[in-house]
């Protein structure tokens, strides 16, 4: 179907222009960079121009709203989604009736998100999944806990809003209930809008437990320093803040700081306080694998003797580590030889070859 300029006008805006072009190349289109307020003028010079109007927005019908208000005819929702995220497929099918004949995808393995090899979330929701506790999420590369092979993230609604969330849950439905669950919150986003939670928590007398996960970095969205790293987003050096003292200056009693790689204690703590009838804060410390000043300890090796192939070092689900052919194999240039997997085996057939070694 071919489109000529005077037949067909398009307004729109951000990525969708994109699709426009690609579906559309020879459709007049007015590509606004600004929508509020929208040029009332241009807009209405623009559609005395072409024979049909469409508007094509993703969400809600913002623009076409106002457009439609000043007596402009134009084809929007009644035609597009508000759901979703729109593509060139599906304004080819909805402006121009075509389908695509498309192949069936082709049968390759799954690639889920998942956590980085090293990554200390990993070793922290292990323990959680063991004793089989719920965890209240919030936003961050830590929210992949949500996903197999982990599965011990059960609820994630917005930033800051993990300690609320289970603060809330014990209000509904009383301590009884929460008895198998805490909260995990990173460090950048506690510092960023999980502090007043945790007060609003400690203020309404609740009693749940908190994980701050302390990896001394924003990880999800690169690397970004934050309150607690002493160095501002300019590098320059500034007071840290302790999230130990400032949980304790909150007045919560019960505040720990653990290795996130230190299991046993890990294991021991988080017992310990999902029993305890108060707030209590377990502060889960080792670095991000990916910061620049990381230093990997070494390299972990399997020794084929000692493995009895039962699969413990898996479970995990570093992608350091893959079965073939039968055997426990770990790719040297993903391992950042964290000792995840050494702990997890029963056998002793995993061991640290250190660098230089």
């Amino acid at each position: 179907m071919e489109i000529n300029d005077t037949s067909i006008g398009i307004i729109s805006s951000g990525i969708p222009y994109q699709y426009v072009k690609e579906v559309l190349p020879n459709a007049s289109v007015l590509k606004l960079g600004i929508v509020n307020p929208l040029p009332r003028k241009l807009i209405e010079e623009f559609a005395s121009k072409v024979d049909k109007l469409y508007i094509v927005e993703e969400l809600e019908p913002v623009i076409e709203e106002q457009v439609k208000s000043w007596g402009i005819e134009a084809i929007g929702k009644e035609i597009f989604t508000v759901q979703g995220e729109y593509s060139a497929n599906m304004l080819r099918k909805a402006i121009l009736g075509q389908e695509l004949d498309l192949e069936s995808a082709a049968q390759v393995p799954n690639r889920p998100p998942i956590l980085c090899p090293g990554c200390p979330h990993r070793s922290t929701f292990s323990v959680l999944k063991k004793l089989k506790i719920h965890a209240a999420g919030d936003i961050g590369c830590y929210t992949l806990g949500a996903v197999a092979p982990l599965n011990v993230i059960d609820t994630t609604v917005c930033m800051g809003a993990s300690i609320s969330t289970l603060h809330g849950m014990e209000k509904a439905k009383g301590r009884e209930f929460i008895k198998d669950w805490v909260a995990v919150i990173g460090d950048s986003t506690f510092l960023h809008t999980g502090v007043n939670s945790l007060m609003n928590m400690v203020y309404n007398k609740g009693t749940g437990t908190v994980l701050i996960l302390d990896n001394s970095t924003t990880g999800m969205t690169g690397h970004q320093e934050h309150a607690a790293t002493g160095k501002t987003l300019m590098g320059e050096p500034t007071y840290p803040i302790n999230i130990f003292n400032l949980c304790k200056a909150m007045g919560i009693e019960n505040v720990y700081e653990v290795d996130a790689f230190d299991l046993d204690a890990m294991e021991k703590i988080i017992k310990q306080e999902v029993a305890r009838e108060a707030v209590s804060v377990i502060i889960c410390k080792s670095p991000c694998a990916l910061l620049k000043s990381y230093v990997p300890k070494g390299k972990c090796i399997v020794d084929d003797e000692k493995c009895k192939k039962c699969g413990a070092c898996l479970v995990p689900g570093c992608p350091a580590m893959t079965k073939k052919d039968g055997h426990i194999v770990i790719d040297e240039t993903m391992c950042n030889g964290c000792g995840l997997c050494m702990s997890k085996c029963p056998f002793d057939a995993i061991s640290l070859k250190k660098a230089g070694e």
